[in-house]
């Protein structure tokens, strides 16, 4: 097994068993009381049936190659896919930023020093953005393209069968969060390299974590969520969740479905109706107290947001995204609002834009300039003072970064959260929650281990440092996380921690504060952890 420091290209390939792995007794310490955990060993039984090549954590389940010809045609296929990668025909979403990235990279490892997942497995070198990259970068030169030289100029680097399975391992170990490429001065995207090579092994081999694809994008397809609730199911549960908070808000309001032609149609993250409700609600509550015109779709696929095929596949992004402007389609609505969900932004409107034909190129808009507009144009009676308590905010990768919806939710929790503070750094320079491109929703084969470890100790880092003057549990904190994933990701530093109860912190979205300041409804909206 290889040590950082001794980590070379060519170990890909010519390495027996692990390659590498990262001590945790050695993390940086952290300002709270925060569990390190230890990795879970991978027993003989995973080894003889699955790849286990890379380090102590298994997402992709890839079978062991039986013979020399099992092996060769690993190798072959993974050629052909990198062929694709880069012929318009095949790859016209992503090819120019693709090429571009290819081609110029100075190796300045100013990536590196932006990307938390580096620094926060104590500077490894395999897991720096463009370790990957750079392989990746010396196969295509040397095997695909062929350039004159390319051994001399890149590094002659063995390719092998181990080398592309650690490949496909290695495009996991990155949030996609896209720092990275925010930094980089010539404009080289490595987070777009580890997309790339995710998208490759999942369309030629089927390799993909099953999260994802068959209980995510397929699961999706079939029944119309990645829940697994059927249209029916889910409108039984928001009528539920209706009936339940009109009792506890003393506030009358019941969520609308299959209004035609309404100006709106909110599509949530589904995730939200059975783990945070009280989102659901809040946009219920908000909406029909404004006196929006919104609907809901019943449709398949039309009442959850959720696209993981953002994170992996464009083939799976497409038919997601085809069944939401289908849905907005048929009501005949004005525009599609995304709700609390950040990679659902990000699917919708940027990679839709990408893909969607024209007669399906349905407006569509993030709910936060939506929320802004009715908080700061006077439509709803709010008391600030009802959320008097710190407040901060953590910056959803693909909200923010990505798109660019910055302000607007700043706008609102200025006017409603009188001990709004901000994280450091925050906006397009924020760091991932650890749960970015479907992590959040993984937890075998050390995954969980590796969120809380490594992907995820920079946030609890960040949202330490923004309570520092506060951090016992005498005083009450709320984290504020307008991103379903990155709820989840938020929810498991928190309580595999016992921060709730110990650190008397609470997290959740935008929504719930903007109600829970609202003068018509009943006050204590928000349930603080010992309520």
């Amino acid at each position: 097994m290889k040590t950082s420091q001794e980590l070379t290209f060519n170990d890909l390939s010519r390495e027996e068993g692990l390659l590498t792995t990262v001590d945790v007794n050695t993390l940086r310490p952290m300002p709270v009381d925060y569990q390190t955990f230890p990795w879970k060993v991978i027993t003989d039984e995973q080894k003889k049936q699955y790849c286990c090549l890379l380090d102590d954590i298994n997402v992709l389940l890839i079978p062991v190659p039986q013979t020399k010809a099992e092996e060769e045609e690993i190798v072959n296929r993974f050629l052909d896919g990198v062929r694709k990668l880069f012929t318009p025909e095949n790859n016209w979403t992503c090819l120019a930023m693709l090429d571009t990235t290819m081609d110029y990279c100075a190796q300045c490892n100013s990536c590196s020093a932006a990307c938390h997942l580096y620094e926060m497995s104590n500077e490894h070198e395999m897991y720096r953005p463009n370790f990957r990259s750079e392989l990746f970068r010396r196969i295509y030169k040397q095997y695909v393209k062929k350039e004159p030289l390319a051994k001399w100029r890149y590094g002659d680097t063995e390719l092998n069968w181990k080398t592309v399975v650690r490949l496909a391992e290695l495009s996991y170990r990155c949030n996609l969060c896209r720092r990275c490429a925010q930094v980089c001065p010539i404009g080289v995207d490595n987070g777009l390299v580890a997309r790339e090579l995710r998208k490759l092994f999942s369309q030629e081999f089927g390799w993909n974590p099953r999260e994802l694809h068959e209980k995510g994008t397929k699961l999706q397809l079939e029944v119309g969520s990645s829940t697994g609730m059927n249209p029916s199911v889910v409108q039984e549960t928001v009528e539920f969740i209706d009936e339940d908070y009109v009792e506890t808000t003393e506030y009358e309001f019941k969520t609308p479905w299959d209004v035609p032609n309404a100006d709106i149609l909110l599509i949530h993250n589904a995730g939200e109706m059975l783990a945070w409700p009280d989102n659901i609600a809040a946009f219920s509550l908000i909406f029909e107290a404004a006196g929006l015109s919104w609907t809901l779709s019943s449709e398949i696929a039309g009442y959850d947001s959720v696209n993981y095929g953002v994170f992996y596949d464009d083939v799976q992004a497409a038919r997601v995204a085809i069944k939401h402007a289908e849905a907005a389609k048929k009501l005949g609505v004005k525009k599609i609002v995304l709700g609390e969900c950040g990679h659902a932004h990000k699917a919708l409107t940027v990679i839709a834009d990408r893909i969607l034909p024209p007669d399906l190129n349905i407006p569509r808009e993030s709910c936060f300039p939506v929320l802004r507009d009715i908080v700061l144009g006077g439509r709803l009676k709010l008391d600030p003072s009802r959320n008097n308590f710190p407040v901060t905010l953590h910056d959803p990768c693909n909200l923010v970064r990505l798109m660019g919806v910055v302000k607007p939710q700043r706008d609102v929790l200025h006017a409603i959260c009188p001990q709004f503070r901000e994280m450091t750094p925050h906006g397009v320079e924020n760091y991932c929650c650890g749960g970015g491109s479907g992590f959040a929703i993984m937890t075998r084969n050390n995954i969980n281990e590796w969120r809380m470890n490594i992907t995820g100790r920079k946030k609890m880092e960040q949202i330490c440092g923004a309570f520092k003057d506060c951090l016992g549990p005498e005083v009450k904190k709320y984290v504020c996380a307008p991103c379903s994933n990155c709820k989840g990701q938020i929810r498991e530093l928190l309580e595999q921690n016992n921060l709730l109860e110990k650190n008397g912190m609470q997290y959740g979205g935008l929504v719930e504060l903007i109600v829970n300041a609202m003068t018509d409804v009943k006050p204590g909206f928000i349930k603080w952890e010992e309520e």
